[in-house]
């Protein structure tokens, strides 16, 4: 008999605080931003959920078998369990859509997302039990995609201290969330005519709740169920995130990153900058501060992004805002010279470009519709 084999079965419980390191630790280190970390409560929902077994221990935060969190720790669908499963505190709903905890507050003012339920924590020293609400983190996920007329580049860098961009929009009524055909398709991400042709095709679309016959109303909530259920929408795993690769023109020092949430702003006037800004790790931040600040600077020499052509700029590159979002990342932007000519091939015919009164381009984001190359 294989004595290795034999010990190796009679691993004893792991605790959930070390389940959930190691979950941690296969979700990346530093952690993507957007991804809450995974705590030893959650590991008590992945036991409710029937992904672990539990050996005992709090039933909150239970005792599980070692093998059993290896294995999810390798499985690619991780980020995707953890939402179907995983309930976020307001807090960690904040992180998830990489927004300030007062602006999530004023979705759940506004009607956006209700609780799943709620859970009581005693903090001791700051006041006692305080009951703590838990919303859906594949409800909380999906907020981008079922509300396309926010400007989400806008609340993701909106400064400290200043009003929240959904002050000014009117809370909805209870039951009283409904879209046009027009709002299911720009959902969706097709036209019209296609969400038509569905209700026409598909005899359990949802029905009408108001509107016209010309201009019918649809349960937000129902359009978006079904969308689901018929693969026309896929829950985000995560904010997109592209590779960053800056170099010190004196020194020759490197810096290879991570940058979440990239957005490349281009200037349309040569003598003002373009600007890139993303989320990046502490420690990521103050190296790139570091290569910027050293004689020349650094220069972008490879952005690549998901779905988007590799962008270099061989101009000296300056860090001109670092600001933080609660407890998450830093987002840091980038500023470099708008000389250099690039050349943008449009990868989707909806593609479009703004200018603000300041004359610069913005348009959003190496992983958007736009592909950008040298």
């Amino acid at each position: 008999m294989d004595a290795e084999a034999v010990r190796a079965a009679l691993r004893g419980p792991a605790a959930a605080f070390w389940a959930a390191e190691r979950l941690n630790e296969a979700l990346g280190e530093p952690l993507p931003f957007g991804q809450p970390r995974v705590t030893a409560a959650a590991v008590g929902h992945l036991v409710r959920a029937g992904h672990l077994a539990c050996l005992g221990g709090d039933a909150d935060r239970p005792d599980v078998h070692p093998d059993q969190v290896e294995a999810m720790a390798r499985r690619r669908d991780l980020p995707v369990i953890l939402d179907r499963h995983v309930p976020l505190g307001p807090d960690q709903a904040a992180l998830r859509l990489g927004v300030r905890r007062v602006d999530f507050d004023r979705m759940v003012d506004l009607g956006w997302i209700t609780p799943t339920g709620a859970v009581e924590i005693d903090y001791k020293r700051q006041g006692g039990v305080t009951r703590v609400p838990l919303y859906s983190a594949q409800d909380v996920a999906l907020l981008p995609v079922i509300r396309p007329e926010v400007d989400w580049h806008e609340l993701r860098t909106v400064a400290p201290g200043r009003r929240s961009p959904l002050s000014a929009l009117t809370p909805t009524p209870e039951g009283r969330d409904t879209v046009l055909m027009a709002g299911i398709a720009r959902i969706a991400g097709v036209g019209r005519a296609a969400v038509a042709n569905w209700r026409r095709r598909h005899p359990h679309f949802p029905a009408p709740t108001g509107g016209t016959a010309t201009h019918p109303e649809f349960d937000r909530p129902a359009a978006v169920a079904w969308l689901l259920a018929h693969d026309k929408i896929t829950v985000p795993s995560g904010i997109p995130s592209a590779t960053l690769v800056l170099r010190a023109d004196s020194t020759g020092k490197e810096l290879r990153c991570r940058l979440d949430d990239p957005w490349l702003q281009l200037a349309t006037d040569a003598t003002d900058d373009d600007r890139l800004s993303g989320w990046m790790s502490d420690d990521n931040a103050d190296v790139l501060a570091a290569l910027t600040a050293e004689g020349e600077g650094a220069a972008v020499r490879r952005l690549a992004a998901p779905g988007t052509l590799p962008l270099t700029v061989l101009g000296g590159a300056r860090v001109i805002d670092r600001s933080r979002r609660g407890a998450g990342n830093l987002r840091v932007t980038v500023s470099g010279p708008g000389a250099l000519h690039f050349r943008r091939r449009h990868t989707r015919r909806n593609t479009t470009h703004n200018s603000s009164r300041t004359g610069r381009s913005t348009r959003s984001a190496m992983h958007g519709s736009t592909t950008i190359t040298p």
